[in-house]
């Protein structure tokens, strides 16, 4: 009796270790600006995360963002006005392409 409680515990034990390492495979998101030079970085913001992109080459990338809604916000540089996006949709394993995105004066 003993070596089968025993037996049960340490299976119970190996078993929360194994799910305690578990990764979440979270989602992104994508886009890019025109102008390319019209915006330095891009934030994303949900009501359990907020996540920071750099702008490069009109281009940007959110990884590693937990699933839910975000909203997405280029920081325009002047003479362009900032652009939000609200309701971005983000699911785990997927990356969420918003697209072009055109900034205006």
């Amino acid at each position: 009796m003993k070596r089968v409680k025993l037996g049960l515990a340490a299976l119970a034990i190996s078993a929360a270790g194994f799910f305690a390492f578990t990764n979440l495979q979270g989602g992104g998101i994508k886009g890019s600006i025109t102008p390319a030079d019209g915006a330095k970085e891009a934030w994303a913001l949900s009501s359990t995360d907020t996540i920071r992109a750099t702008i490069s080459g009109g281009a940007f990338t959110f990884t590693n963002a937990k699933a839910g809604t975000y909203k997405v916000m280029i920081d325009a540089t002047e003479p362009y006005k900032d652009v939000i996006k609200e309701g971005v949709q983000v699911a785990d394993g997927q990356t969420t392409d918003l697209g072009e995105i055109k900034l205006e004066k």
